[in-house]
């Protein structure tokens, strides 16, 4: 029983330090925001009739430069619809995002899924190459936002609810309610990929499968989903995004289950309606000085340094609290805890994710009698 206390304490000590670490900790990011992406089995699947499955999750992503990279990208003005090539240099970024996930059950097959996230996400970049500074070499500039994001809603359906496997198909449809036209230190609109929502609605089918290699001691699951945004009435238009997740689950106690997954991440190159400028060289006269004319056209232009590839290994834990202290605030509740280590990436010359960290709480409710 002491040691069971310990373990309790420990976990919940580390909880409370990670859900205040957005208010503890400077947070900088990049024009290319994104955010670590794990599976955690209670928001892939369906819950039973009337029961409500609520998850507090955290999630804090880092990027960086990969070594051989400069991380110099194109320019997004969509007040002029103007993309300027070599106009950025990227520096660092972290994204933060606290989410509020609710699943609840319908029937015993169909489910109803609510996400709500709320972004911490600060900016840093030289601006401006070519033109600014007394050599071109750009001016730095800060951006910091905090506030919603683009809420999800969708609807799920367990198409094998069997004791030993589970094939969950989802659709989801993304909001545009995260704020667009936050703008950086130097007063100016900041580009769609640093703002907090996309502001266009996007599309979402998912897929998640589940089988007891052994029962009740050790589970294999898999999923798969792609995310779909039109563009927004800024011209920009974010490219298809298709994750791919795979990964065991071990009971080592009743009340503890260890989980390996490799998870994979493939976004297609975004699109920009737009003409088309490229930011001045030592090799012009003058220089520095204002962008230059290649194609005064607006038209879908893709942008050349989007689209990325990721993999990560990711370990991590569940552990049931009600198996540790059986009492009403812990029944029915768990704490999990993930890590995504890089294994592979190729971020087209802008920033890359690094290790990333997902912690969380779930808690189930009965709101209506089996």
């Amino acid at each position: 029983m002491v040691g069971k206390r310990f373990i309790l304490g420990f976990i919940l000590s580390l909880a409370l330090v990670l859900f205040s670490w957005p208010s503890a900790q400077q947070a900088q990011a990049s024009c290319g925001a994104v955010s670590c992406f794990v599976v955690i089995g209670s928001q892939q699947q369906v819950p039973s009739a009337g029961l409500l499955t609520v998850n507090a999750i955290y999630n804090y992503t880092p990027m960086r430069l990969l070594d051989g990279t400069n991380g110099v990208i194109p320019g997004i003005d969509q007040g002029s619809r103007q993309m300027i090539l070599d106009h950025h240099q990227e520096t660092r970024t972290i994204t933060q995002i606290a989410t509020l996930d609710l699943n609840y059950g319908l029937t015993e097959r169909f489910g109803l899924q609510f996400t709500l996230p709320y972004v911490w996400r600060t900016h840093h970049h030289i601006d401006g190459l070519g033109e600014d500074g007394t050599n071109g070499e750009g001016e730095s500039t800060n951006f910091s936002a905090n506030g919603i994001g683009d809420i999800r809603v969708g609807l799920k359906y367990n198409m094998l609810p069997t004791l030993r496997s589970m094939i969950v198909l989802g659709f989801g449809l993304y909001l545009p309610t995260g704020s667009t036209d936050r703008e950086d230190n130097l007063g100016n609109l900041m580009e769609s990929t640093a703002q907090l929502g996309r502001g266009a609605v996007g599309l979402n089918p998912t897929l998640y499968q589940t089988y007891e290699l052994v029962p009740h001691k050790l589970n294999q699951f898999s999923s798969a989903s792609y995310r779909h945004t039109f563009q927004n009435n800024d011209g920009y238009q974010f490219g298809d995004q298709w994750d791919f997740n795979l990964g065991l689950n071990l009971v080592t106690v009743p009340w503890l289950v260890v989980s390996s997954q490799f998870n994979y991440r493939y976004m297609v190159h975004d699109n920009f309606s737009s003409s088309l400028y490229r930011s001045a060289t030592p090799a012009d006269t003058p220089f520095p000085a204002e962008p230059i004319l290649i194609d005064p056209t607006i038209q879908n232009r893709s942008v050349p340094t989007t689209g990325s590839t990721f993999l990560s290994f990711t370990p991590g834990f569940n552990l049931s609290l009600d198996g540790l202290v059986d009492s009403a605030w812990t029944r029915m509740t768990s704490v999990y805890f993930f890590s995504a280590i890089p294994v592979a990436r190729d971020s087209n010359n802008s920033l890359a994710q690094g290790t990333s960290y997902v912690a969380g709480l779930t808690r189930s409710f009965q709101m209506l009698n089996p």
